[in-house]
């Protein structure tokens, strides 16, 4: 007797304000949705919200009790703007941290090039407690995951490396066929 696999359900939170005014234009969810195609996860959700902090934590709760994965892109950068990791860290109740081996990675990573590791690299180095690294083999700055939770960067190559470095462990299910 045959078994019928189960339904592996993601969603794709788009985070930036740059992407909802129309100075960045989305280039991630495409390829999201064909790599996790391939592994057996279904997208059935995709969201593009701001840089707000009450927005991210809304979303990532509502997002991660409906979907068995949910993967963010944006906001894990330098700047200001950059509150993913933060808004991450409230939504599962945890304290933000600077993980200690992404500030080993990229310390190390800056001082090869002759420069120093400042406030703003650090903030790159910024995780939700007990966060599991996402490695990033094309800047340095590593993503991360917390329970079902994936946050990325939002720039396409470094996003895509990150992806493909994760797939590996995705548990999928049926996979979506088309004739």
């Amino acid at each position: 007797m045959a078994t019928d696999k189960k339904t592996v359900t993601a969603a794709l939170l788009i985070i930036g304000n740059e992407i909802l005014s129309g100075r960045t234009q989305d280039k991630n969810l495409a390829h999201v949705a064909t790599v996790l195609n391939e592994v057996g996860v279904r997208l059935t959700e995709v969201r593009v919200i701001p840089d707000i902090e009450g927005e991210i934590v809304d979303a990532v709760n509502t997002l991660r009790a409906k979907f068995d994965y949910v993967f963010t892109t944006g906001g894990i950068g330098p700047t200001h703007d950059d509150i993913t990791a933060a808004s991450v860290a409230k939504a599962f109740g945890r304290k933000l941290i600077v993980h200690p081996e992404a500030f080993r990675r990229m310390d190390l990573h800056y001082k090869q090039m002759g420069r120093e590791m400042n406030e703003a690299r650090k903030r790159m180095a910024m995780t939700p407690e007990d966060a599991t690294l996402i490695d990033n083999p094309i800047s340095t700055a590593p993503g991360f995951n917390v329970e079902n939770v994936y946050v990325m960067a939002g720039v396409p190559s470094i996003m895509q490396a990150m992806l493909e470095g994760i797939k590996g462990g995705l548990v999928g299910g049926a996979k979506m066929l088309s004739r």
